[in-house]
């Protein structure tokens, strides 16, 4: 069972979160020839606060 996990920054219409779990759950499924039924998609959605990038949060970046 292929469980793939997706850490995003928050703030994301919800029909963009559902696209996004249809389309990995399509190319996991057809590149491992794996059933559909058996793909798992994790999303995690972070507030701007809790993701650094270059040592700054988010939250403080332009």
């Amino acid at each position: 069972m292929p469980i793939i996990q997706v850490n995003l920054i928050e703030g994301r219409p919800s029909e963009k979160i559902k696209a996004l779990i249809e389309n990995i759950t399509d190319t996991v499924s057809e590149t491992l020839d794996a059933p559909r039924e058996s793909v798992r998609v994790l999303v995690t959605e972070l507030p701007k606060t809790h993701w650094g990038i270059a040592g700054v949060p988010a939250s403080e970046r332009k």
